[in-house]
């Protein structure tokens, strides 16, 4: 894939990245009922944590896409991700069930290695894509 490609593919996933957090974080204030059931019993201000982590996407998700913001997001979406994989190694290991249903083993072998690949992704956004016009580098 040629430089100017390839900077333009990166373009086109950054905005992909950016859509799934905003709506991510609004769903947090839409469902709040979901993640409130997946939250470890040990973490205070439950509901609390569930907007402020809602709010964190939506901040981040309208930051990568503003340039001059770009990488700083990035690396804020990698440092959430990291903060909420609690909530996910909890549900898997209690075995918490959403809405009263039991998560299958298929979906905890697919979230839990799903956050790395999250983190991955936008670390390629804290790194100048080939090709990138020079006031983005």
């Amino acid at each position: 894939m040629d430089r100017s490609r390839s900077w333009q593919l990166k373009q086109i996933t950054l905005y992909l990245m950016a859509a799934l957090y905003v709506a991510a974080g609004v769903m947090h204030f839409r469902n709040p009922g979901f993640y409130l059931q997946i939250m470890p019993p040990y973490l205070p201000w439950h509901l609390g944590l569930v907007y402020l982590s809602g709010v964190a996407e939506i901040v981040l998700g309208i930051g990568l896409v503003i340039p001059s913001l770009t990488r700083l997001a990035a690396w804020g979406v990698i440092a959430l991700l990291l903060a909420v994989y609690p909530a996910n190694i909890h549900m898997w290991w209690n075995d918490v069930q959403v809405d009263g249903q039991p998560s299958p083993a298929w979906f905890h072998l697919f979230r839990l290695p799903m956050q790395f690949v999250l983190m991955l992704w936008a670390w390629w956004y804290t790194r100048p894509a080939p090709g990138a016009p020079r006031d983005e580098e």
